[in-house]
């Protein structure tokens, strides 16, 4: 089991993640949350076909939405039943192909 991270940790992580991400990454009801607009449904869908292989390969899923334009990512790991570097990991990611 991936082991939980602690408040000081996610914010470590966090300010890393921001740094390099074009997106803001924040901790939004105990979840790693994003929000993104894409300008259109195409664009939005296209990037959601994207990260639906990266996440299937870490088997780590998102819970997301997409309405029109725009994503909602949370991410957390249910069985740690918190942040873990999973999250970080798929955000990073995630990120990459923004």
């Amino acid at each position: 089991m991936t082991e939980k991270f602690g408040p000081e940790k996610i914010d470590d992580a966090l300010t890393e993640l921001n740094e390099m991400s074009p997106s803001k990454w924040e901790m939004n009801n105990g979840k790693l949350h994003t929000s993104l607009d894409f300008g259109n449904f195409v664009n939005a869908f296209g990037f959601m076909a994207k990260v639906a292989i990266l996440a299937e390969k870490m088997n780590h899923h998102p819970e997301w939405s997409n309405v029109y334009k725009t994503v909602e990512i949370n991410l957390l790991t249910h069985d740690a039943g918190g942040i873990t570097d999973k999250d970080f990991d798929l955000a990073r990611d995630i990120s990459k192909v923004i």
